[in-house]
């Protein structure tokens, strides 16, 4: 995915009111995270920071070397740093979180330089963006262990991967595709030029970007870089046709936005993955591993688009949501 995903931000539905607001999430986030009944407080409690959080005094972690996991700019990545963060720490394990490192290419630098030892990545985007392999994985297995046996060449891995996947997609107005019988990425061709299609500054040179979109569907728009955050304003204020968004966004529950087919899979396979140091792993023991498997486990779409939903709509904490996600499913 483009920087994954890039992240959002919306004025697109009415809030209902605070409390009643808090309560519907809160149970939400319980009922879709576990396959299990489980009471979640309604009580909103402070999140602990990415700098300030308190490790647990026992637990597997405890006495382990310090870790330092990263996470990409935009909302789905802060919350998934703050769950995989979050929950090493509720082990023992002490950790730091530098949020909003940038896009795939930017932050996968950090990781290969020391400067971070772990983040979440989308498998599709890992072989297009930092393989720059072309050729479109046949399933989401088959992304992952493309992407696993990439990394393992440069002394990394990849965990196990979540149940949900974030795909790039393309969306746009119900009345512009409606005007221009607009059903599948296919149907963009004919309009050429006056096509224009709002993005971050990355889609311009990924092949799950404008590069796929001219060879797989020949699609040749006007490109306008949009900040991930913008996105829907970007839409919604007319400034785009087609905007590059995501498959999990809380933005698209509204109903308010279509989003076209893509039958030639040019944004392929993208479930979440941990890249992991090797190094990190033989020195934190095997609950380390462990603990992020069971947080990635948890993690359906459902799950991750009501997250996505509460802090890009909701403008909650992202730290606030992934601590009550956690405390849900006993992972807090």
């Amino acid at each position: 995915m483009t920087g994954r995903r890039p992240s959002r931000s919306s004025t697109l539905r009415a809030h209902a009111s605070p409390v009643l607001a808090l309560i519907a999430i809160s149970v939400g986030l319980a009922a879709c995270g576990s396959s299990g009944s489980s009471t979640t407080n309604t009580t909103t409690t402070k999140a602990a920071t990415s700098s300030t959080a308190t490790v647990a005094a026992s637990g597997p972690g405890v006495g382990k070397p310090a870790v330092t996991i990263g996470d990409k700019n935009f909302a789905e990545e802060n919350i998934l740093g703050q769950l995989y963060a979050q929950a090493l720490e509720a082990k023992g394990f002490k950790v730091t979180l530098k949020e909003n490192v940038g896009s795939s290419e930017i932050i996968y630098k950090a990781l290969t330089s020391g400067q971070i030892e772990m983040y979440p990545e989308y498998t599709g985007t890992l072989l297009s963006a930092i393989a720059e392999q072309t050729k479109e994985p046949a399933s989401a297995q088959a992304a992952y262990s493309e992407a696993k046996a990439f990394v393992e060449k440069h002394g990394l891995t990849l965990l196990n991967y979540t149940p949900f996947y974030d795909a790039d997609a393309l969306a746009t107005l119900p009345s512009y595709a409606t005007k221009h019988h607009l059903v599948s990425i296919a149907d963009l061709k004919p309009l050429g030029k006056s096509l224009t299609l709002g993005a971050p500054p990355e889609f311009a040179t990924r092949f799950e970007g404008l590069l796929g979109l001219k060879q797989l569907y020949g699609v040749v728009p006007t490109f306008k870089p949009i900040a991930i955050e913008l996105s829907y304003k970007a839409l919604e204020s007319g400034q785009v046709d087609v905007q590059n968004v995501f498959s999990t966004d809380g933005q698209l529950l509204s109903g308010k936005f279509v989003v076209l087919a893509d039958p030639k899979h040019v944004f392929g396979f993208q479930n979440v993955a941990p890249v992991v140091k090797k190094s990190v792993l033989a020195e934190e023991g095997p609950a380390f591993e462990q603990t992020l498997d069971k947080v990635s486990a948890l993690l359906t779409i459902k799950a991750i688009q009501q997250m996505n939903s509460a802090v890009s709509i909701d403008k909650e904490a992202a730290s606030s949501v992934a601590q009550r996600f956690l405390a849900a499913n006993g992972l807090g």
